[in-house]
C-alpha cells in the first residue's frame, strides 16, 4: 500500500505550545515505518490553484499562497500561519489529488496521506481550526471534476466535526457527507437536522462516549446509508482525537475502534466501489495515540 507525505508538512510551525505541533507528523511515520516495513512511501505533489480553486476562493488561497510570511501569524484564535506553511498546505491538498489519481488508475486499491495541517474546518473563504486548505475537499472535487465520477462519499470521524466540508458540500448531491463527532464540541457544527440536501448525515455523540457508543451508531445509522448511497470513491477524513489519550476532547476509543471502522469501510468499498478508498490523516493531538490508532487503521487498510 502506498503513503503519500513531504517533509515540507513538518515545517509548518503554528507554535512550540500548539496542539498541532510537528511532532504529531513523526509520531505517525515513525510507527508506521516500524510496524508495516512493506508501505510505498511518496512524496506528496504541490496541488496546483487550479485543483485548490474547485472549493476555495481566489481570495483564500491568496492569503495563504502569497502573503509574505516572516514569522508566525495568527489567522484566528487557534490557526497560524509560519514560513513554511503555504508549502504545507499545497503538499497536503497535492496528496489528496495524487491519492485519488492513484486509486482511479488502478495503480493503487488504498492510498493512506500522512500530511498536516489538518484540513477538514477549512471552509470556501476561511481557514479555521488549524486548517489552511481543506485538503479532502479538494480531493473529492478532483474526482468528480478530473474523472467525471457521479458519487463521492467522505466519511469523517474525527471527534471535531468536519464543517468545511459540509459547507463546500452540503448543495452537492455528488457527494454523500457522513461524521460522527463529539457534540458540545469546537466547531459547534454536526447537529443531526443539517441535512444539505439530503446528503449531509451527522451523528452527534455526548462527551464520555465509549467504543460500544461509537459502534452501535456506525452499525445502526451510518454505514447501511454509506453502502445505500453506492459510492464510487470513499474518501476518509481520519482524525484520531476521539481517542480516549486525547487532550482536546472527551470521547473514550481506544485504538481498536479505528481498526474496527476502518475494516467496514473498507468492506463497503470492496463491494461498491472496487475497493478504492483515499484516507487523509486529519486530527489527533496526543502521540501514543497517533501511533497506535494510525497503525490500527492503517493496517485495516492494507
Amino acid at each position: 500500500m502506498r503513503v503519500f507525505t513531504h517533509p515540507a508538512c513538518v515545517a509548518h510551525e503554528p507554535g512550540p505550545a500548539h496542539a498541532e505541533r510537528p511532532e504529531r507528523l513523526r509520531a505517525v511515520t515513525e510507527a508506521l515505518r516500524a510496524t508495516y516495513p512493506d508501505l510505498v512511501w511518496t512524496d506528496a505533489p504541490q496541488a496546483t490553484r487550479e485543483q485548490l480553486s474547485r472549493v476555495h476562493d481566489a481570495a483564500l488561497i491568496a492569503q495563504v499562497l502569497d502573503t509574505q510570511v516572516d514569522a508566525a501569524i495568527q489567522l484566528d484564535p487557534d490557526t497560524f500561519m509560519s514560513p513554511g506553511s503555504a508549502e504545507a498546505a499545497l503538499r497536503c491538498a497535492g496528496a489528496g489529488v495524487a491519492a485519488v489519481d492513484a486509486v482511479l488508475s488502478g495503480s493503487e486499491k488504498r492510498v493512506f496521506c500522512a500530511v498536516r495541517p489538518p484540513g477538514h474546518h477549512a471552509t470556501a473563504s476561511v481557514a479555521m481550526g488549524f486548517c489552511l486548505f481543506n485538503s479532502i475537499a479538494v480531493a473529492a472535487a478532483h474526482a468528480l471534476g478530473a474523472h467525471g465520477l457521479e458519487r463521492v462519499a467522505i466519511v469523517d470521524f474525527d471527534v471535531h466535526h468536519g464543517n468545511g466540508t459540509q459547507a463546500i458540500f452540503e448543495n452537492d448531491a455528488r457527494v454523500l457527507f457522513i461524521s460522527s463527532h463529539q457534540l458540545p464540541l469546537y466547531p459547534d457544527s454536526g447537529r443531526a437536522e443539517e441535512r444539505g440536501v439530503g446528503n449531509i448525515i451527522n451523528a452527534p455523540l455526548p462527551p464520555g462516549t465509549r467504543s460500544e457508543g461509537f459502534r452501535e451508531v456506525w452499525e445502526r445509522d451510518l454505514l447501511p446509508a454509506l453502502d445505500a448511497f453506492a459510492p464510487q470513491l470513499l474518501l476518509i477524513s481520519a482524525g484520531f482525537d476521539a481517542h480516549r489519550l486525547d487532550p482536546l476532547a472527551q470521547l473514550e476509543l481506544e485504538a481498536d475502534d479505528y481498526r474496527w471502522i476502518t475494516e467496514r469501510l473498507v468492506a463497503i468499498a470492496e463491494r461498491q466501489a472496487q475497493g478504492r478508498v483515499v484516507s487523509l490523516m486529519e486530527g489527533g493531538y496526543d502521540l501514543e495515540g497517533l501511533r497506535l490508532c494510525s497503525v490500527a487503521h492503517v493496517g485495516a487498510l492494507a
